[in-house]
């Protein structure tokens, strides 16, 4: 898709986060819940992925996976230029198995997007064949109120680049939960101005849906859902019904 062609204007729309801080909550993470240790990391659909570049600063092993030959390119690009080593695998996030399995797979940015219950349960049994038993899942930002539909809009700046970002949803067909996911990115570089657009329709799994095809999967444990921002995941505050937000965390082990 268009926007995925673009990893420079896409790691700038996105670099807001704090990857520092987001692998801190990732090592507090895997203290508390993972019952191996954890040497070798994957992101899952990771785009540039500035949490690997940390990963690969700490001296962990970092894996990348990702549809995009651009993204994946650039990663690479970043790696040597930061003088890190990161491994990159071109795949479809629900059809691939590593060579060598993870210790801890992480997704980010409410990125798991799938079509259909079916693509979900793939995802799941590649993710459980390239992840070690014991090893931990982390799925950042899942959407849990699907009756909003307001758009987002940002605009950041790094080196003379200036990208508008609007996010926005629509719900297309309430019977089969499907959902039109629109991203529009206005770019100033340097005076060239560009408009960069994606659209998928998707299928929004219920956060009950979501932990029974968990559960009918079969190859991992649901830990729990807990708030969060951006970068920092609180586990002290797990999510019930009485607080709903779409900033949280699911937390998966493989069994």
């Amino acid at each position: 898709m268009e926007i995925y062609r673009h990893p420079l204007y896409y790691e700038i729309a996105f670099g807001f986060i704090d990857a520092k801080k987001q692998v801190d909550s990732f090592e507090r993470i895997i203290e508390k819940f993972s019952k191996i240790k954890v040497k070798r990391f994957l992101d899952i659909a990771c785009g540039p992925s500035l949490q690997l570049r940390e990963i690969a600063k700490r001296g962990y092993e970092a894996v990348g996976l990702d549809l995009s030959t651009e993204m994946l390119a650039y990663l690479r690009q970043k790696a040597k230029k930061e003088k890190v080593k990161i491994e990159t695998v071109k795949a479809d996030m629900c059809r691939f198995k590593l060579a060598k399995a993870a210790d801890f797979a992480f997704i980010m940015m409410g990125s798991l997007d799938v079509e259909s219950n079916e693509r979900f349960l793939s995802h799941l049994d590649s993710v459980a064949g390239s992840l070690k038993k014991g090893g931990l899942y982390f799925i950042q930002n899942k959407i849990v109120n699907w009756t909003s539909e307001e758009a987002q809009t940002w605009t950041m700046e790094r080196e003379g680049i200036n990208v508008k970002t609007t996010f926005r949803t629509h719900w297309k067909d309430l019977l089969n939960q499907t959902y039109i996911e629109k991203c529009t990115m206005e770019v100033n570089d340097h005076g060239q101005m560009i408009k960069l657009e994606s659209e998928e329709e998707l299928k929004f799994i219920f956060p009950q849906e979501f932990k029974t095809l968990i559960q009918l999967n079969g190859k991992f444990e649901f830990l729990g859902w807990w708030k969060g921002n951006c970068d920092t995941w609180h586990l002290n505050q797990p999510i019930c019904k009485e607080n709903l937000s779409n900033e949280n965390m699911v937390l998966l082990r493989r069994k």
